[in-house]
């Protein structure tokens, strides 16, 4: 049991490293920026989901933290709709700081 625990452990810390890995290197357009982000989120929600589960406690925050999470997603897409809009495209080099 111990060993699936860690496991676990390293599957959520790996998705949380490769999301931000790409988080980093990707920064051409929003939309990709925006899945990194949900992808970090959703490992560290594995995270804290297995963390919860190991110790016994409630899981009550996780829940609140994957409400959270959605929250930040519909905020993100409807900012990027926004930007589509008004911009054209979501390339970050499309963007200017005076114009805004």
């Amino acid at each position: 049991m111990l060993m699936y625990t860690m496991l676990l452990i390293i599957g959520s810390s790996f998705m949380v490293g490769c999301g931000l890995w790409s988080f980093i290197s990707y920064q051409k357009h929003l939309l990709n920026s925006l899945l990194s982000l949900e992808f970090m989120m959703l490992g560290i929600f594995w995270l804290m989901s297995v963390m919860t589960d190991s110790v016994g406690s409630e899981i009550y925050f996780s829940l609140f933290f994957l409400t959270m999470a959605a929250c930040e997603g519909a905020l993100g897409l409807s900012l990027l709709i926004y930007i589509v809009r008004t911009h054209g495209n979501d390339c970050f080099s499309s963007f200017n700081m005076l114009e805004c």
